[in-house]
């Protein structure tokens, strides 16, 4: 069963301490089933109880998985190359449409905001003792909130949304456990439920979100938390409209122990209602990022959530980096009650570039999504074929194994670098390179 190796200790930390140490260099590897734990007590003679600290230590560590009867074994490692690292590098004289990076011609400048911040905080700097939050910016936040119908909640300030996820996630979750995410779906969260060691249950969506019959399906095989993206899914562009929320709702509310996570990245970038799902599970939260409409630099997000998901959170908080830089936080409240960023012009400016790519395409016979937000999703029959015929012809776009788990392979397209006269040659260069066009499915 172990092969050459041999589990030593004499207590439970030894124990535990001796299984890591063996993943760790790669003498246990990933699926390779351990001894049960009457049989390791027998082994090393120690009191079963010993043996079964030990495995839970590990469990709750993401090192081991148990299957009821299938007994333990160390688990897939999480992947030590993230998904963000699959991009393809441009090369000289090739347009880069894989970052999936906003215009920054949209972004707003920040020398105004940060000039008003900096003469605040020399009249009064920041202390220890403040609150977390600066009472103005949960204010903006809070209302921002109230207009999309999202449930009363505190406010809490994260740095970026993966950070808000992750705080969310750990605040309910524990190692092992499964969580239901789209697919496709965004590859850092795709990257970030394993690193948790947790495990990603793929929930299949078209151009209205989620399917219900998918997430029912999860939910039932154990998933107790689930991830949506309300509006600008990444990387398909999907957006759950009034119809397939209620669906959603009515499944979510058939479990409302699950814990739920809207992340709503696409706040200000996009024109299209969001249909929140909030209300429908005992626990949940709301993540909104600054990242696409201010700039993914300022690293930051807001979330909001029931009273015992805000506490979990916000306490944990305290104890690691204490809070998001207030300079942060007033140079968002400028940005916001300047009107440094007009929402419903960004809006404009990357719905006319994606839907004229998405017109282009379908008039050239092939598949292609992107029903909001700054990206467009091509289903191909070889993806590594598609992206490499489009980087020869000048076009670099981001792969679908970023994205995928179980999903059929396709590209992405960001239409945040495109001009008008681009559209018609890399709709071209696209239907050369992607195939015969293929059935409605991202399943």
């Amino acid at each position: 069963m172990l092969g050459e190796y041999r589990i030593t200790g004499r207590r439970a930390s030894e124990i535990a301490a001796s299984v890591e140490r063996a993943v760790g260099s790669g003498e246990l590897t990933p699926g390779q089933a351990l001894p049960s734990m009457r049989e390791l007590a027998t082994l090393l003679e120690l009191n079963p109880n010993t043996v079964a600290a030990a495995y839970r230590t590990l469990r709750e560590r993401g090192v081991i998985e148990t299957a009821g009867r299938r007994g333990s074994r160390v688990r897939p490692r999480p992947a030590s190359t993230a998904r963000g690292s699959l991009r393809i590098e441009a090369p000289p004289g090739v347009r880069d449409l894989g970052t999936g990076d906003p215009d920054p011609a949209l972004l707003p400048g920040l020398r105004e905001a940060f000039a008003a911040v900096t003469e605040a905080y020399a009249q009064a700097p920041g202390m220890y003792a403040q609150a977390p939050v600066d009472p103005e910016f949960a204010a903006l936040a809070r209302s921002a909130f109230d207009a999309d119908d999202i449930p009363a909640g505190p406010v809490i300030a994260t740095s970026g949304s993966l950070d808000a996820i992750e705080r969310v996630l750990t605040a309910h979750l524990r190692p092992g456990d499964a969580v239901a995410v789209e697919d496709p779906g965004w590859g850092s969260l795709l990257d970030l439920v394993p690193a948790l060691g947790m495990r990603p249950v793929p929930v299949a969506l078209d151009d209205d979100g989620p399917l219900p019959d998918a997430l029912e399906a999860a939910l039932r095989a154990g998933a107790r938390a689930v991830v949506v993206t309300g509006r600008a899914q990444n990387p398909t562009g999907a957006a759950i409209g009034a119809g397939r929320a209620a669906e959603l709702r009515a499944v979510l509310a058939g479990h409302r122990g699950v814990l739920l996570i809207e992340d709503d990245h696409g706040h200000a970038i996009v024109d299209l209602p969001l249909h929140t799902l909030t209300g429908a599970t005992d626990r949940w939260a709301v993540v909104r990022s600054v990242a696409k409409a201010y700039g993914p630099d300022l690293r930051v997000a807001v979330l909001t959530g029931d009273a015992v998901t805000a506490d979990r959170v916000s306490g944990r908080q305290r104890l690691g980096p204490g809070w998001v830089s207030k300079l942060l936080q007033r140079a968002m409240v400028h940005l916001w009650t300047s009107g440094a960023v007009d929402p419903r012009e960004v809006a404009r400016s990357y719905a006319l570039r994606r839907d004229a790519l998405v017109r282009a395409l379908e008039a050239r016979g092939v598949e292609a999504h992107g029903r909001s937000g700054m990206n467009v999703w091509v289903p191909v029959s070889d993806e590594t074929g598609a992206v490499a015929r489009l980087l020869h012809t000048g076009w670099a776009v981001a792969p679908g194994a970023r994205f995928r788990l179980s999903a059929s392979q396709g590209i992405r397209i960001t239409v945040s670098p495109l001009v008008d006269a681009d559209i018609g040659p890399l709709a071209d260069a696209v239907a050369a390179a992607a195939g015969p066009a293929r059935p409605l499915s991202y399943g």
